[in-house]
């Protein structure tokens, strides 16, 4: 049963503003990156969705064409950000398959729950690999490609489509810290750095750079390496000024209006899509149980046991 489109898009958006634009995802077939992708390809646009699994990342390009009849999405399996030659051969099949890059979104990312003292160094770099090198590599794999669409899609496009236009999907930890995610708060704050660097220097070209930060997204992977399955909704909820975690939707939400042309003039910025959430921090307990406490779990070298992750240590 394919997705209803309640789940990955609001009803504020026109059909047919990303009409005959590609998009290039890393990390497309996971739960945020799918739900972005339906999302466009909704709105018109055909997609490449870039993966390590063969297997995950064309059986997600099949159901995600659904959403929209006619539409090319292509699932490019086996390619790791972490080596830029893969990337650069997927960026250029799907010029050639599909005719275009005009949108690039660099979604793969890493994490698991580990505090410092019991994460290795080899476990850091894995992460800054996926992380930041991965995104450091899908610039350079398709930055040439948002630079033809740009000159084809001029900043402001009388037509309302655009094009040139890239996006990083980051987090809010490095905003004030967060304990047990030094590894992702680090690559993350690279990856925010990235985003200026490119804004500044391919803006005169037309290209727009943005981030997207996430909170605590529900139904997602991710939150299920880092929030302890012990955790009630209520607990979960009371933890966000908002009142709720997030939805893929969201997420989706967000994408497309960095794509659009409702921000044509928001570029080398972050929008943070969190409910408030990094605003107190430590409302979300990532890597503990309901009753354990900061400082204390420090303390004592406690980390929930609860978690997705095989990797997750459970001592200081």
């Amino acid at each position: 049963m394919s997705v209803p489109k309640s789940e990955y898009l609001s009803n504020v958006w026109a059909d047919g503003i990303f009409a005959n634009r590609v998009l290039f995802i890393t990390g497309g077939a996971g739960t945020i990156g799918s739900a972005q992708t339906r999302a466009l390809v909704h709105l018109g646009a055909d997609a490449c969705i870039i993966g390590r699994s063969v297997e995950k990342t064309e059986a997600a390009a099949k159901e995600i064409a659904k959403v929209r009849n006619g539409a090319r999405v292509l699932g490019i399996g086996g390619v790791d950000v972490r080596n830029f030659d893969a990337l650069k051969a997927a960026a250029d099949r799907c010029v050639k398959e599909l005719g275009a890059i005009d949108y690039v979104i660099a979604g793969a990312a890493g994490n698991f729950v580990a505090p410092i003292s019991g994460l290795s160094p080899n476990a850091f770099k894995t992460v800054i690999d996926i992380d930041t090198i991965g995104t450091f590599n899908t610039i350079k794999a398709t930055i040439p490609h948002l630079v033809a669409s740009a000159a084809r899609n001029p900043n402001l496009n009388p037509s309302g489509l655009t094009g040139g236009r890239f996006i990083a999907v980051s987090a809010t930890f490095h905003y004030t810290g967060m304990p047990l995610q030094a590894h992702v708060s680090a690559a993350k704050a690279a990856i925010d750095s990235l985003v200026g660097s490119l804004a500044l220097e391919y803006g005169p070209f037309g290209v727009t750079a943005n981030g997207i930060a996430p909170g605590a997204i529900a139904g997602t992977e991710g939150m299920e390496r880092l929030a302890s399955s012990r955790m009630s909704k209520a607990d979960q909820d009371r933890g966000v000024p908002s009142g709720r975690w997030g939805t893929v939707r969201d997420i989706a939400d967000a994408t497309v209006f960095l794509l659009s042309d409702a921000a044509s003039y928001v570029n080398g910025t972050t929008l943070v899509v969190d409910g408030a959430g990094w605003r107190r921090q430590g409302g979300l307990a990532v890597g503990l149980d309901p009753g354990m406490v900061y400082p204390d779990f420090l303390l004592k070298g406690e980390v929930s046991k609860n978690l997705k992750d095989g990797r997750r240590k459970s001592k200081l």
